[in-house]
């Protein structure tokens, strides 16, 4: 995937491709009406025959080959918007029945328009008929950046921010929703192949832009808290252990991964795409963890747990932190997966309140409030933030069972954390 201004473009894809990229082009073909198809990430002849009669239906050459002209036009299906241009005789109902959306996602895209005063060629941003976020496949780069670019289209007020950039040059974005004055910032995919805590992370932000949460009304939320979210800290990774990495990168990994048989490839990948483990990498007993990490063995790039040549010496930390102070939060939340357990201290100790916080987001969760193992608890980004800023931060363990987790888990972590991060982002109050 590349990335380049407002265009994103995935790798060609063609018949016998595999990977995450695929199953997104499975899954835009089937929101499109043109599947029934298997979203297996395999591009086999059923997938080739409909994008043939997606092309031929956009007016573009069948040639079955998914390249950046089919790509754009199959964007809408990807983020989950369109433009519209206002025609004589429209009328917001008819837009509505047009597309498949409602009056009110209308209305929640287009506050500023007056329903009673349309004119023609007034542009307008109408919602397709589902949810942006896709919780079914595997994500990528390509797609965090399409979910980013669709919510920030479909709510106005969530608002979008580049914060920074992976090794690769790819985007490491965040998405801010409301205007309260308790701030908090919500992190996923640090490790590469935890990546299924980036759609869990994005799922909240767009419930939480059009419903009632975890008993809370929406507005109550969005009044009381500002949430950013950063989905996707380790792009190159996910990008990696997903099967949306082309070469030459791919096989820059591989060498990396020969120096450690024992550890799969490329499911065991956690670190960025230069073999630094991205959540040993702050300044909060960088040194100490170095010290444990190289006694294990990890003392140069590997697939996990080597510290890096220096803290926030890889682009991707360096941006979080970045961001963190300049938004000075009250309360972070970092997901992994896994074990079910939420981890509050930093060397045996924790600002006032995060016991008590840390309590309810366990009995929310039916997670348990835990010590770290000494092994595990220094350079991580719950540890610099609570050394830093003394204030309540939490590294989240979500699920069981063997990384990555299956997408058929998304459904157990997603009802654990709904309340989790609503209380996390309203605090003790």
């Amino acid at each position: 995937m590349q990335s380049k201004g407002e265009e994103i473009f995935v790798q060609i894809l063609k018949i016998g491709d595999k990977g995450a990229e695929v199953s997104l082009l499975q899954k835009g073909l089937v929101r499109a009406h043109f599947g029934p198809l298997r979203l297996d990430g395999i591009f086999g002849p059923a997938t080739e025959r409909a994008v043939r009669a997606f092309q031929k239906s956009k007016g573009l050459s069948p040639d079955g080959i998914f390249g950046p002209l089919t790509e754009k036009a199959m964007t809408p299906w990807f983020t989950g918007f369109v433009r519209h241009t206002v025609a004589p005789g429209d009328t917001l109902w008819r837009i509505a029945w047009r597309y498949g959306t409602t009056l009110a996602a209308l209305d929640a895209a287009n506050p500023e328009t007056d329903p009673f005063d349309l004119r023609p060629g007034q542009q307008l941003t109408v919602p397709l008929g589902f949810d942006v976020t896709p919780t079914d496949i595997p994500w990528s780069s390509a797609l965090a950046e399409y979910v980013i670019r669709g919510l920030a289209a479909r709510y106005p007020s969530l608002r979008q921010e580049r914060i920074g950039q992976s090794a690769l040059g790819r985007p490491i974005y965040a998405l801010t929703a409301g205007d309260g004055p308790r701030r908090s910032i919500f992190t996923a995919a640090h490790h590469a192949n935890e990546w299924i805590t980036a759609p869990l992370t994005a799922k909240y932000a767009e419930t939480l832009m059009a419903l009632r949460v975890y008993g809370v009304p929406a507005e109550e939320i969005l009044f009381r808290a500002r949430i950013s979210f950063v989905p996707m800290v380790n792009p190159d990774g996910v990008d990696l252990v997903t099967g949306a990495l082309g070469e030459p990168y791919r096989s820059r990994a591989e060498d990396i991964a020969r120096g450690w048989p024992e550890i799969p490839f490329p499911s065991g990948w956690k670190a960025n795409l230069e073999g630094v483990d991205l959540n040993l990498q702050y300044p909060a007993g960088w040194e100490t963890a170095r010290s444990i990490k190289a006694a294990q063995g990890f003392d140069r790039p590997a697939p996990r747990d080597y510290v890096g040549p220096a803290p926030l010496s890889a682009p991707e930390s360096a941006a979080l932190a970045a961001f963190t102070e300049a938004l000075d939060p009250d309360l972070v939340l970092a997901y992994h997966t896994q074990g079910e357990v939420i981890y509050w201290q930093f060397m045996d100790s924790a600002p006032p309140g995060s016991r008590e916080l840390g309590l309810r987001l366990a009995a929310a969760s039916g997670y348990a409030l835990g010590e770290e193992p000494y092994d595990s608890s220094f350079a991580g980004y719950k540890d610099w933030f609570l050394q830093d800023f003394d204030r309540p931060g939490y590294t989240v363990e979500a699920g069981s069972g063997e990384n990555p987790l299956p997408l058929s888990d998304f459904d157990s972590l997603w009802e654990a954390n709904v309340g989790l991060m609503t209380l996390a982002a309203l605090g003790t109050e």
